[in-house]
């Protein structure tokens, strides 16, 4: 908005020190509003929610033009309105805008560091938790495996000693079960669960006592295990299973197999991963500023190349053009500013009347003597429309300009459709010319085929929409030597043509009433296509000595030769 909070410089102190200035005190230092009202409209913009400088003519403090004029002195900008941005204008000025909604500025490298960092942080979390889960999964199912083992060993060759109340050999099974790596005890018990062997000795001939908070108990075919806490700490699975005779029971056995070494290798395993990350991270974080420079150093030469354009700088191109899309970027920005710069120069040669020859003709050599003045043949067309003053003064002023908008449109896109070009507008009047500054041998047929065009199409839009002021249309078509060039002053220039041609052409558009088209003998002469006209009496036209031959155009490309006509009544020149 125009009237954001938003910081720019004014020359305050020394050189090249720049004070940042809100809108309200720049309209302040404008002498435009008091410290008072603007204190009142802050209050009420509060409540409205709408900017502070609609918000100051709302309250009648100020205009939006005088608003619109002290911001655009103040900061070299071009508003139209209170709701135009002005940030644009600061930035390619090198003004440092300070605007909340932006928060803290932070660079592209670490923007990408951050987002680099944070991806691969991510990843790795991601799949180490995958990973460790999994693994922890595998070491649980392989320590199942091996209790079920030496569970299994311990049952087979329990059969016997049970029944034979063996303890030295229930026992010697026993202890060759805990040599294996990870089991911590194992037991055997009777029908009567009394331990008759166990790892440690002390516990022989005692009852087994139920093991209370189980956790993932589990029955899965002749198998029961579970997970507890042992009173030191420590997590143990136990595994047991019945000891059977010829299917009677003589007992049971348990095995208890410690699950931290499960938990000792998930942790080393975290460290591993965690070193691992820490060393990816490092390497992101390089690669990343790497980046994060080969980002902002092509996006810094576009802000400058985008400051020297704002400047008026249409020649300033990027030399650096890489092979990616940054290298796109900075073609294309060369292209926009070469295409600003030729419309720049089109626009200070002939403006806004020329077609996409002419400007071709100009850029390829701006120099050309035709821009300093030649001769050459040419058919210059002129459209007026008969009774203008007395339909403009019977109507509102903009049912007048949208009519003869409507008229000066189709006239305009005829000319150019069929080669030549709109030199001038004069008042209702229309001047085409065909056959200068683009050379053309068939500039008379050219002139003929837009004037009919033109007819064609006036009476057509007034049949569609009512509009009048079509149906009044008269044109006049000469045909001759003229002067064209540049001409004007050092302030003004306007590239043009002139001479006796030009002059007599307006005289026949004087000829003509509404609807006719009316051309001269040369222009007769000089059309190499089948026309049908019809004579008309030789007219006497102001500047010439002698009475001129003119023909009033009816038909154009058809089969039928030049044909002649009975006379027309004569009329007077005006």
């Amino acid at each position: 908005m125009a009237t954001s909070k938003a910081s720019a410089g004014a020359g305050n102190g020394g050189a090249g020190h720049r004070r940042p200035l809100r809108m309200g005190e720049v309209l302040i230092d404008e002498k435009l509003i008091s410290k008072k009202q603007l204190k009142r409209a802050l209050s009420r913009q509060k409540e409205t929610k709408k900017n502070l400088g609609q918000t100051l003519v709302e309250m009648g403090f100020s205009t939006e033009a005088q608003i619109l004029e002290a911001i655009n002195r103040r900061y070299e900008a071009n508003l139209k309105s209170l709701d135009d941005d002005l940030e644009p204008y600061l930035r390619i000025r090198g003004f440092k805008v300070e605007d909340a909604r932006r928060g803290i500025r932070v660079p592209i490298k670490a923007k990408l560091s951050i987002a680099i960092i944070g991806i691969i942080w991510m990843t790795i979390l991601g799949l180490s938790l995958v990973i460790l889960t999994r693994q922890r999964d595998q070491l649980y199912d392989q320590t199942v495996k091996t209790g079920k083992v030496s569970l299994n060993y311990i049952a087979n060759n329990a059969r016997i000693p049970l029944i034979n109340e063996n303890i030295l050999q229930l026992n010697t099974l026993v202890k060759e079960t805990s040599s294996v790596e990870g089991v911590v005890y194992a037991t055997i018990t009777d029908r009567g669960g009394v331990m008759q062997a166990h790892t440690d000795p002390s516990k022989i001939r005692k009852k087994r006592q139920a093991v209370q908070n189980r956790t993932d108990e589990v029955q899965e075919g002749g198998y029961k295990y579970f997970s507890y806490t042992a009173p030191d700490g420590g997590q143990i699975l136990d595994i047991s299973s019945d000891v059977k005779f010829r299917n009677k029971l003589l007992g049971s056995v348990h095995v208890g197999i410690s699950l931290d070494f499960i938990n000792g290798q998930i942790k080393r395993e975290s460290i591993y991963i965690i070193l691992l990350s820490l060393f990816v991270i490092a390497l992101g974080v390089v690669i990343a500023i790497f980046m994060g420079v080969g980002f902002s150093r092509p996006i810094s030469e576009l802000v400058v190349a985008t400051r020297e354009i704002g400047r008026g700088n249409l020649k300033h191109k990027i030399k650096k053009i890489r092979n990616d899309e940054f290298g796109d970027l900075a073609s294309a920005f060369n292209y926009m500013s070469s295409e600003l710069w030729r419309k720049a120069a089109m626009q200070e040669s002939f403006g806004k009347y020329v077609g996409s020859e002419v400007l071709d003709l100009i850029m390829a050599d701006p120099e050309n003597a035709w821009l300093k003045g030649t001769r050459s043949n040419a058919s210059v067309l002129f459209t007026d429309v008969r009774g203008f003053t007395s339909y403009s003064e019977t109507r509102d002023p903009e049912a007048v300009v949208e009519a003869l908008n409507e008229y000066l449109d189709v006239a305009t896109r005829n000319i150019q459709e069929f080669g030549g070009y709109v030199d001038k507008f004069i008042g209702d009047a229309v001047m085409g010319v065909f056959g200068v500054p683009m050379k053309s041998d068939d500039h008379a047929e050219q002139a003929v085929r837009a004037a009919m065009a033109m007819q064609r199409q006036f009476a057509e839009v007034a049949a569609r929409n009512g509009n009048e002021l079509l149906k009044r249309v008269g044109i006049g078509i000469n045909s001759g030597s003229v002067v064209s060039g540049n001409i004007g002053s050092a302030e003004k220039m306007e590239y043009t043509v002139i001479g006796d041609s030009v002059n007599v052409a307006s005289r026949i558009n004087g000829l003509a009433a509404a609807g006719e088209t009316i051309i001269s003998k040369s222009v007769l002469d000089a059309v190499h296509i089948p026309v049908k006209v019809q004579p008309l009496p030789r007219q006497k036209v102001k500047g010439k000595a002698e009475a001129i031959e003119v023909f009033k155009l009816l038909n154009i490309g058809t089969a039928a030769a030049k044909t002649k006509e009975r006379p027309h009544a004569q009329r007077k020149s005006r």
